[in-house]
């Protein structure tokens, strides 16, 4: 794990390329590394951290949820 200004990279799980986080998914990762998550989870972090409403909060999970198994750092 890689961090630069409210940025953080981090490796898929083969190694093979870094994946660039932005500050929220940033946020979102260190908050659930290393433990089951759901997309209802981060829905709640994302609406305590930035004060945004539940349903931009869950559509965001679900598209980040949605970017992290596509690139290969969850499963």
């Amino acid at each position: 794990i890689a961090r630069r200004q409210r940025q953080m990279c981090i490796r898929d799980s083969n190694f093979n390329k870094l994946v660039t986080l932005n500050e929220s998914a940033a946020y979102l990762w260190q908050a659930v590394e290393d433990r089951d998550f759901s997309p209802e989870l981060l829905a709640g972090l994302l609406a305590e951290r930035y004060g945004i409403d539940h349903d931009r909060a869950s559509a965001d999970a679900v598209n980040i949820c949605e970017a992290w198994q596509k690139a290969g750092v969850t499963e």
